[in-house]
C-alpha cells in the first residue's frame, strides 16, 4: 500500500541528498502507477494529491491526468476538490485529455452547490479552450444572473476566458455586462470591471490584427466600446462614491475604500477615455479628487495614485492635470522605497517618450524664438518635470544601479537648450562612478545631446574632450571621428585651444584612454603648428557660464569669468610628447599608426621653425617603423619616409631583393638620392602633408539623402531577370554614370566616387587643388567586380567616404560628395590593384592600367579578397557571321552558352541572346532559375526557360533547354554589352548556385 501523503512529505523532508530524494520520489511514483492500473478507487484522491505534491517538486506527473478526469466525475464533494485541483495544475489547455472534462464540467455547472458550480467555474477561467468556450457560454451566461454573487463573480471570471478564447461572441454578452454594473456586492465589481477591461482591450487587439493602426485610427469604435462609452458617467459615480465612503471593515485597507475596486476603475477608464475628448472630460474631476485626497502613507494609497497618473498621461486631460500627475510621481521620488522611486522613474521617462513624437511636431509647426515657451510654460507637465529635475539627478547617487539606471534615461530626456550645461556636466560626473560596461552607451548619449542642444562650439569641443579624458577607452568610434570632425570645422581660435588642450590631456594621461590618444595625436598632427604660439581665452563677462565649459569639477560658473591660458611650446618638446606615448608597452596598434601620420606631418609643419635636431629625428620616427611586424606600419613608413625625401628634394631608388634597382618612384632618372626631385614632385608631397580639408555635414546629408532616394527607386524585380521577368530594365539618363542597378541593392546605396585622374598620394590635402583634378571615367568591369566581389581588372574607384580614424588613411585630395563621419564606411575591396603614380611628371589616365610602383603612395590599401569568376570568350567572334556563340560559364556539369544574334536590321543596338543550357552530368538538373543583371546603359527583356529541368546531353539529338534574352545597348560603339549571371539548380539531390560575369561580346557589334 502506497504512503500517505503526511508520511510522503516526512520522507522527502528527511533526505540528505538530492539523490535520496529522487529514490523516494521514484519509488512512491511507481507505487502510484501500480494503485492506478489496479483501479484502486479508495486511494485515488491520495495519490492525487500526493502527484500534486510531486509536482511541486518539478517531477513529472503526466500519468496522474486521467485519475484527475475520474475524480471529477465523482459524486462526492472532497474527491471532487481535489479532482478539480488536479486538473488546474496537472493539465494545461494543450492537453488531449482536457476534452473529456466537457461533459463533466457542464453536469457541475448545473449542480445545486454553488461550491461545485464554483468549481467548475473556476476550472473554465483557466483551462478553457475554444471549443469549450463555444459550448459551455450559456450556462456560464446562466450564471452571470444568479442570485448569489458567489457564483455571479466566478461567472464573470470564467466568461473572460471564453470571450478571450471566441472573440466573436462578445457582442451577444455586452448587454448582461452592463447590467451587472449595477451590483452591490464588491466582489462581482471587481469581476465585472476585469471583463470588461479584457473586452476593451481584446477589441483592439483585433482591430490591430486586421490591420489597423493603433495611432492613426484615433476615431475608431467598436460596437462594444461604444457601448462601454455611454457607462463612463456611471464608473465616474461608482469611483466617486469609493472616495467618499465612509469606513467599511469589509473593504477597508490600510485606511483606503476597496483600493481593489479604485485601480480596476482607473484602468477602465484609461482605456476608455484614451482618443476620446468627451469622455476624458467628464473623468477629468474624478481624477483630479483621487489625486488630491488619496492618502499616500499606505502602500494601497501608493498604488491608487500610481494607476491614477498612468490614466491621468493615458487619457486627453488638460495641462493642470498633467502637471499634478508629474508632481506625485515627484513625491514618489523623495520616497525611501526603491520599489516607488523606481516605478516613479520609469513612468516619468516612459511620459516623456510617448510625448515625444507630439513636441517634435509642435516643434516643426511653430520655429521661432517662441517655440519653446509654450511647451515650457508655468503650467505644462514638461516645466513641472524641469522642477523635478535636482530630484532626478540626485538618484545618480543612489546606490542601486537600477535605480540610477533609469534615472539616467529620464536626464536624457530632459535636456534641452536651456539646461544643457548642467546636466551634461551631471552626466559626465556620472560618467566617472558608473560601471565600465555602462560608459560605451553613455558617451553615446552625451555625444548626441551634445551635437543637438551645443549653446557654442568651444562648449561642444571641450565637453566632448573632458569625455575622452574620462571614458577615451570605451568610447566608440563615431565618438572619437565626430569630435575629430568638430574641430576641424572650427574657428583657428578653437583649433588652438582644442589643440593645447588635447596636449595637456595625453601628457597627463597614463596611456589607457585610447579614444582621448586617437583624437590627441590626430589633432597635433593637423595643427601642431598651433603649439609654437601661446593661447589665451577671455569669456564674455555677460555670459551665464563665464568659461563656457562644463562644470565638471562642482566650480561654481557664476562667478567671476576666468580666462584660459595655455603657454607655447618648442617643437622638440611636443614631438618628446608624442614620443612618449608610442613608446609605452601599453600602447596600442591603432594609435602607433596615428603616432606615424603625426610625425609625418610635424616634419612639415615644423620645417621652418625647429632645429636640425627635431627634424631629423622626426625622420628617425618616421622610418622606425620600416622593420615593424605590423605590415600596415611599415608600408606608412616607407611611403611618408618618401614624401619627406621628396620635400627635401631627394630622390630615391629602391632595391629589389636579388640586388637590382628599380626604377626611380618620383619618375625621374639617374643614381637614386643624386637626382633632385622636380618642383612638380615636391608641391604635391607637401600638399600631401597638408591639413586636411574641412568637412561639409550639409553636403554630406545630402548626398546621403540621394543616395537614399536612387535606392527606394531601384528595386530588385528592375535588376534581375528571372523566370517572370517581362519588364525592360530603363536605362540611365545621359548625365548619370554608367552604374549597375545591384550597386544600390548589394552594396548598400553607397556611392562610389570616380578616381582622380592625377592627385597627389596624401592623406590631406588642399581642397582647391583637388577641386582642379578631372575624375576619370569609371571602368563598367569595376562596377560588376565591387557589387559581387570579383576580381579587379582595371583601375578601381576610391571610396567617397572618410573616417579620421579608419584603419587605412583616405584619399582627400578631391572632396568626395558622399562622405559621411558617422554612417558605417563602404568596404573599398577594389582598391589598390592598379595604381596611378602620384609623382610621375605626366598624369596617366585613369582609365589605363598602369604596373604598381616601387613605393605604393599614401592612399594605398590592400586588396580584399576575391573570388575567383570565369573570363569567357567568344567561340566565335567574326562580325560577318549571322549568329555567333558566346560561352557563359561551366560550373559542375552545368554549360550555359548564348547564342547572339540581330533581329533587327535597322536597330543596331539591339540584339537577340539565346542562353543554352547543357547538362554533361549523368542525372539531370532540376530547379533552374537563371538571373542576370546588366549595366544602366542596357535595357533588357527575358523570357521563361522552355523548361526548369535540364536533362542530360547526350548527342546532337538531345532537345536543349534555351531562354531568350533581347538586349538593348543604348551605348552601342562606346561601350561593350556586359551581363552578370546568377544561375541555381539542384544537382543529385544538392542545392548549386552559381555566380558569373560574361563579358566576352565582340567590340562594336554588342
Amino acid at each position: 500500500m502506497s504512503l500517505k501523503l503526511r508520511d510522503l512529505i516526512r520522507q522527502v523532508r528527511a533526505c540528505k541528498t538530492a539523490a535520496e530524494e529522487r529514490a523516494v520520489i521514484a519509488k512512491e511514483s511507481a507505487m502510484i502507477r501500480t494503485a492506478i492500473r489496479e483501479e484502486q478507487e479508495q486511494y485515488r484522491h491520495r495519490n492525487v494529491a500526493k502527484l500534486l505534491f510531486m509536482h511541486m517538486l518539478g517531477y513529472p506527473t503526466h500519468f496522474g491526468q486521467l485519475e484527475c478526469m475520474k475524480l471529477v466525475a465523482s459524486p462526492h464533494f472532497p474527491e471532487k476538490r481535489i479532482g478539480y485541483l488536479g486538473m488546474l495544475l496537472l493539465l494545461s489547455e494543450q492537453a488531449d485529455v482536457l476534452m473529456l472534462a466537457t461533459n463533466s464540467l457542464k453536469n457541475d455547472l448545473h449542480s445545486e452547490n454553488k461550491f461545485v458550480a464554483g468549481l467548475a467555474l473556476c476550472a473554465i477561467g483557466n483551462l478553457a479552450t475554444a471549443d469549450m468556450s463555444r459550448d459551455l457560454a450559456p450556462e456560464v451566461d446562466k450564471h452571470l444572473g444568479s442570485a448569489k454573487p458567489y457564483l455571479r463573480k466566478k461567472a464573470c471570471l470564467a466568461m473572460a476566458r471564453c470571450l478571450t478564447k471566441c472573440p466573436d461572441m462578445v457582442e451577444d454578452f455586452v448587454d448582461r455586462v452592463v447590467s451587472l454594473l449595477n451590483d452591490r456586492s464588491h466582489g462581482v465589481l471587481v469581476t465585472v470591471v476585469q471583463l470588461m477591461t479584457r473586452v476593451l482591450v481584446m477589441d483592439r487587439e483585433c482591430h490591430l490584427d486586421e490591420g489597423g493602426d493603433d495611432d492613426g485610427d484615433r476615431d475608431y469604435e467598436s460596437p462594444c466600446r461604444t457601448a462601454f462609452l455611454k457607462l463612463v458617467p456611471s464608473l465616474v459615480k461608482l469611483l466617486r462614491n469609493l472616495l467618499s465612503m465612509g469606513y467599511s471593515p469589509d473593504h477597508d485597507v490600510g485606511g483606503i475604500s476597496d483600493p481593489f475596486l479604485q485601480v480596476q476603475l482607473l484602468t477602465l477608464l484609461r482605456l476608455l477615455g484614451a482618443h476620446n475628448a468627451k469622455a476624458s472630460e467628464e473623468m477629468n474631476d474624478v481624477l483630479a479628487q483621487v489625486a488630491t485626497n488619496t492618502e499616500t502613507s499606505k502602500n494601497a494609497g501608493n498604488a491608487i495614485l500610481y494607476e491614477c497618473v498612468q490614466t491621468i498621461m493615458a487619457v486627453e486631460s488638460d495641462d493642470g492635470l498633467r502637471v499634478l500627475a508629474v508632481n506625485i510621481l515627484g513625491r514618489f521620488l523623495l520616497n525611501r522605497d526603491n520599489n516607488i522611486r523606481y516605478v516613479a522613474l520609469n513612468t516619468l521617462a516612459k511620459c516623456i517618450a510617448d510625448r515625444q513624437p507630439e513636441r517634435d511636431e509642435h516643434d516643426e509647426q511653430h520655429r521661432g524664438p517662441d517655440a519653446a515657451s509654450s511647451d515650457n510654460s508655468d503650467n505644462s507637465a514638461a516645466s513641472a518635470l524641469q522642477r523635478h529635475r535636482t530630484t532626478v539627478v540626485d538618484c545618480l547617487k543612489d546606490p542601486d544601479i537600477s535605480i540610477r539606471q533609469r534615472a539616467l534615461e529620464l536626464i536624457y530626456h530632459l535636456v534641452n537648450r536651456e539646461n544643457v550645461e548642467t546636466l551634461t556636466a551631471e552626466l559626465l560626473n556620472y560618467l566617472v562612478l558608473c560601471p565600465r560596461e555602462h560608459r560605451a552607451d553613455i558617451c553615446t548619449r552625451v555625444l548626441q545631446v551634445v551635437d543637438k542642444f551645443s549653446p557654442s562650439d568651444l562648449w561642444r569641443v571641450d565637453t566632448l574632450i573632458t569625455l575622452l579624458t574620462i571614458a577615451g577607452r570605451e568610447s566608440a568610434a563615431n565618438v572619437q571621428s565626430s569630435t575629430a570632425v568638430y574641430i576641424s570645422r572650427s574657428s583657428e581660435d578653437l583649433r588652438a585651444y582644442s589643440t593645447h588642450k588635447l596636449l595637456k590631456a595625453i601628457r597627463d594621461d597614463d596611456g589607457s584612454q585610447r579614444g582621448l590618444l586617437n583624437v590627441g595625436i590626430w589633432c597635433i598632427g593637423e595643427y601642431g603648428d598651433l603649439l609654437l604660439t601661446p593661447y589665451t581665452y577671455h569669456p564674455p563677462s555677460n555670459a551665464p557660464n563665464s568659461t563656457g565649459l562644463p562644470d565638471v569639477d562642482g566650480i561654481d560658473s557664476d562667478e567671476a569669468p576666468v580666462s584660459v591660458s595655455f603657454s607655447a611650446l618648442d617643437p622638440a618638446t611636443v614631438v618628446d610628447i608624442v614620443e612618449g606615448v608610442t613608446n609605452r608597452h601599453t600602447c596600442p596598434l591603432e594609435v602607433k599608426q596615428r603616432a606615424l601620420t603625426c610625425f609625418a606631418k610635424l616634419r612639415e609643419r615644423f620645417a621652418d621653425v625647429a632645429d636640425a635636431d627635431t627634424l631629423d629625428k622626426l625622420h628617425k620616427l618616421v622610418r622606425k617603423s620600416e622593420g615593424s611586424q605590423s605590415l600596415e606600419l611599415q608600408l606608412r613608413s616607407c611611403e611618408y619616409g618618401a614624401l619627406i625625401n621628396a620635400i627635401k628634394g631627394v630622390s630615391v631608388k629602391l632595391t629589389t631583393a636579388g640586388g637590382g634597382e628599380e626604377e626611380d618612384i618620383f619618375g625621374g632618372g639617374g643614381l637614386g638620392g643624386t637626382t633632385p626631385v622636380s618642383d612638380s614632385v615636391r608641391s604635391a608631397a607637401k600638399e600631401a602633408l597638408a591639413r586636411m580639408p574641412v568637412v561639409d555635414i550639409k553636403l554630406m546629408q545630402r548626398k546621403r539623402d540621394e543616395r537614399s532616394g536612387d535606392m527606394s527607386e531601384d528595386g530588385m524585380g528592375v535588376v534581375f531577370g528571372g523566370d517572370d521577368a517581362g519588364d525592360s530594365v530603363p536605362a540611365a539618363s545621359g548625365g548619370e554614370p554608367s552604374l549597375l542597378d545591384l550597386d544600390d541593392i548589394f552594396g548598400g546605396g553607397a556611392t562610389l566616387a570616380p578616381a582622380p585622374a592625377a592627385a597627389p598620394p596624401a592623406q590631406n590635402g588642399n581642397a582647391n587643388a583637388a577641386k582642379k583634378s578631372e575624375p576619370a571615367a569609371q571602368s563598367d568591369v569595376d562596377l560588376l567586380s565591387d557589387i559581387f566581389s570579383a576580381p579587379v581588372t582595371s583601375p578601381a574607384p576610391i571610396p567617397g567616404g572618410f573616417d579620421v580614424f579608419a584603419t587605412l588613411p583616405s584619399q582627400p585630395a578631391a572632396p568626395a560628395p558622399a562622405v559621411n563621419m558617422f554612417a558605417p564606411q563602404p568596404a573599398a575591396s577594389a582598391m589598390g590593384s592598379s595604381i596611378v603614380d602620384p609623382f610621375s611628371s605626366s598624369p596617366t589616365p585613369a582609365m589605363q592600367p598602369q604596373p604598381p610602383p616601387a613605393v605604393p603612395s599614401p592612399a594605398i590599401s590592400s586588396p580584399a579578397p576575391t573570388m575567383s569568376a570565369p573570363s569567357p570568350t567568344p567561340s566565335a567572334s567574326s562580325s560577318a557571321s549571322s549568329s555567333i556563340t558566346v560561352q557563359g560559364f561551366t560550373h559542375q556539369g552545368l554549360t550555359v552558352e548564348f547564342e547572339c544574334s540581330k533581329t533587327d536590321a535597322w536597330n543596331k543596338q539591339h540584339s537577340l541572346l539565346v542562353a543554352k543550357f547543357i547538362n554533361k552530368t549523368d542525372a539531370p538538373l532540376y530547379g533552374l532559375h537563371l538571373q542576370v543583371a546588366v549595366p544602366k546603359y542596357v535595357t533588357m527583356e527575358m523570357k521563361p526557360p522552355t523548361s526548369t529541368t535540364v536533362p542530360v546531353t547526350a548527342g546532337s539529338s538531345t532537345k536543349l533547354v534555351t531562354q531568350r534574352i533581347e538586349v538593348t545597348n543604348t551605348m552601342l560603339g562606346t561601350k561593350n554589352l556586359m551581363l552578370k549571371l546568377k544561375a541555381s539548380f539542384t544537382s543529385k539531390g544538392n542545392k548549386v548556385e552559381h555566380l558569373a560575369t560574361c563579358s566576352g561580346f565582340p567590340a562594336g557589334q554588342y
